[in-house]
């Protein structure tokens, strides 16, 4: 699922910007890739990339080994190769900049610029399972304080009176 990282000069800039993940989002999806390998004892790989249309996307998925099976109905993806942008520490695997992983999807994060719905989670099968305004709402762990990308508690200023 590698893609054409260049910006696509025919968006807006304003659109543009919108599209594109900040360094916060970045920087927490790649702690989830990270979580994840500590979690499943599998390596797993976040890949960043664009689409076409200047839309962000993060993919994250465990490397098949060579002689690793496939289940009928699993979803594979390749993974990796020249221009890649991994987030975390992909799995521990230290890819070199041609290296390409045949991988199981597990799902995958897109931007999109529909109201309410910033980001869309796609599940297994790459269909849209959840969606928010807010990453962290669609991350499998908590995030911390310091990701700073979580939405402001209403709550705060009526505790103060």
């Amino acid at each position: 699922m590698s893609a054409d990282l260049t910006p696509n000069s025919d968006l807006p800039d304003a659109r543009q910007e919108n599209l594109t993940f900040t360094s916060d989002e970045l920087t927490l999806l790649a702690r989830t890739a990270d979580a994840l390998t500590a979690y499943s004892g599998k390596s797993v790989l976040a890949e960043h990339g664009t689409f076409e249309d200047g839309g962000a996307w993060v993919i994250f998925a465990i490397p098949l080994s060579v002689e690793e099976k496939v289940e009928k109905g699993t979803t594979t993806v390749q993974m990796g190769g020249p221009g890649t942008l991994w987030l975390g520490n992909a799995g521990g695997l230290n890819p070199g900049p041609d290296d390409v992983y045949e991988c199981r999807y597990i799902w995958s994060i897109q931007i999109t610029d529909d109201e309410g719905a910033r980001f869309v989670k796609l599940d297994e099968d790459g269909e849209a399972a959840a969606w928010s305004d807010f990453l962290p709402d669609l991350l499998p762990f908590a995030a911390g304080a310091d990701a700073q990308i979580l939405p402001p508690d209403e709550d705060d200023d009526e505790d103060d009176r």
